[in-house]
């Protein structure tokens, strides 16, 4: 039994046989013949790659290698290898991202530089910062990596230090790398290295425990960095949830659907996927999202840029909310006493929890401790000396407070947020939308509340910005968009929810504003806006749709 509080730790994720099993034919069918060649495994668990190689070759391979920092995890490859009648292995009990860097022997006879023929990992999900400042800082200068990353960027780079040119890699990692701003440097990095054979976006499927959705990335090592990239296959699948697209093949299990390689809608067991291969499409700039389209869904996204006014970013800055970094402090405070005379350091705030698709449940709103204002349009912060009652509180609190060194070390007060954004700001109107949401919920408010961090916002200063601001929630709450965000963006979490990241939402395209189909569509929001039960809206909402399409010059 795995020790889950050793799995949270590091991340480690054992991988199902069937999934094993799928992956490693996957490279056999790339790589060919493995007789008499090295397989590696830099961070092996219970050996089950490893293992399926062996099974899926006859044993005829050179040798097996794995590492891992578990001592009991290599003595159970160990004794998993010998079980099937597998001899010619080198299981460690050791950091493979401490001796990929180093120029020494692996063991007693190969070369650490560029001896594996064939990689099968299924490196740990955790990010570096997770491991504690140390660890994380060594690997970042060991790797040459900066900011917030996840541990299977030093993994992949490590085992590319390994593979030989022209070596053959199959790794399971987060999907989250393929469509993120943060995956933008090992993007680059597998393009440069790289001769990207297939990736299999695994999606919501659920094929093992992991608390990312997993994408598989199979790859040749170039034997030139100038060499191109040829075209790669792309595989999606994903479960469907609350459409209208009807299942016409039935199948046992996900593996069904990965074998039969069929483009369709699938049921398995009660639940619908979409199952989508295509070939994956790259920028000139190798650190832009890599695009997995159809060529029918290609056509649609191309109808849509060429009728494209501008985006969001043009127009606008898409905010994050609040941040305190202490929300047990700053968020619904309880203070002993009256604080009626204080009232100006506690703002309603709009959470998540009180977006509807269209507007804001106001009748909810949270109090947040905000201890900053505007003066002149500039962010002050005000003096907690004249405000008793709410000094007192803070004091209690003050120890933890203290503890956020980053914002002591930036120079500022103890009682700050985080992230306070503006104040002058929060007097505009306002579209108020979650970042993670099953469908499309921007929603639009001229209350002037505050908004919680796990939302974003979009402000407008005068009446031209606003109309410009009624038109973009119009076409962000629409079926159009939503499509175009699934396809474009492909960033989906588990039970059909969606990441609307700024850096997603801030590219929406924008029709021309001046046209007839836009200006129906601000009337159309005005009235959903205003409207008291939307689910009484279903003519306004159908008619938003139908001229969204118009606009973008969609017609079917």
């Amino acid at each position: 039994m795995k020790d889950i509080s050793i799995i949270k730790k590091t991340g480690a994720t054992f991988t199902p046989s069937k999934l094993a099993n799928y992956l490693s034919n996957k490279l056999i069918d790339y790589y060919g013949d493995l007789s008499n060649k090295i397989v590696l495994d830099p961070a092996c668990g219970d050996g089950s790659l490893l293992i399926s190689i062996a099974e899926q070759t006859g044993s005829n391979v050179e040798k097996l290698i794995g590492f891992d920092t578990n001592k009991e995890y290599v003595t159970q490859t160990k004794k998993n290898l010998e079980e099937i009648g597998i001899s010619n292995y080198e299981i460690g009990n050791e950091d493979f991202l401490e001796i990929s860097n180093k120029q020494n022997n692996l063991f007693s006879s190969n070369s650490l530089s560029e001896y594996a023929d064939i990689i099968i990992a299924n490196p740990p999900y955790v990010r570096t910062q997770n491991l504690g400042r140390e660890k994380s800082r060594q690997i970042a200068k060991n790797f040459n990596l900066t900011g917030k990353v996840d541990l299977y960027y030093p993994f992949l780079i490590g085992m590319t230090n390994v593979l030989k040119k022209g070596g053959i890699l199959g790794v399971i990692t987060s999907n989250r790398y393929l469509t993120t701003k943060s995956g933008s440097d090992i993007r680059k990095f597998l393009l440069d290295n790289y001769d990207i054979l297939e990736v299999i976006d695994l999606g919501d499927s659920q094929l093992f425990d992991a608390a990312v959705l997993p994408a598989i990335l199979i790859g040749r090592k170039k034997t030139s960095k100038t060499q191109l990239q040829s075209t790669c296959k792309f595989v999606k699948i994903y479960e469907i949830h609350n459409s209208s697209k009807k299942a016409t093949n039935m199948v046992s299990s996900v593996y069904d659907i990965l074998s039969n390689n069929t483009t369709g809608i699938y049921w398995v067991g009660g639940k619908v996927f979409d199952y989508t291969t295509g070939i994956l499409t790259y920028s000139s700039n190798k650190t832009d999202v890599w695009k997995m389209t159809k060529e029918t869904e290609s056509k649609f996204i191309d109808v849509i840029h060429k009728n494209t006014y501008c985006h969001i970013c043009d127009k606008f800055k898409v905010r994050v909310g609040i941040k305190s970094c202490a929300d047990n402090v700053f968020l619904n405070p309880n203070l002993n006493g009256d604080v009626s005379s204080e009232q100006e350091l506690f703002k309603p705030m709009i959470s998540r929890e009180n977006i509807q698709r269209w507007s804001c449940d106001s009748s909810s709103l949270m109090k947040v401790l905000y201890p900053h204002y505007d003066k002149g349009g500039s962010r002050c912060v005000y003096d907690i000396d004249k405000y008793p009652i709410t000094k007192e509180y803070l004091l209690k609190h003050k120890e933890q407070l203290e503890g956020r060194s980053y914002l002591i070390s930036a120079g500022r007060k103890w009682y700050e947020m985080w992230v306070p954004q503006n104040p002058a700001l929060w007097k505009f109107p306002k579209i108020v939308f979650p970042d993670i949401s099953v469908e499309a919920q921007f929603a639009y408010d001229e209350s002037g509340a505050i908004v919680n961090g796990n939302c974003y916002w979009i402000e407008a200063k005068n009446d031209t910005e606003k109309d410009l601001l009624l038109l973009i929630q119009g076409i962000a709450n629409s079926e159009l968009m939503s499509t175009y965000h699934d396809l474009c963006f492909n960033n989906k979490l588990y039970s059909g929810r969606r990441r609307y990241l700024s850096q997603y939402v801030e590219k929406y395209p924008i029709p021309n504003p001046n046209s007839d189909y836009s200006k129906n569509i601000i009337r159309i929001v005005e009235d959903l806006n205003a409207a008291k039960d939307v689910n009484c809206c279903s003519a306004l909402i159908q008619k938003l749709n139908e001229n969204v399409r118009l606009a973008f010059g969609v017609t079917d």
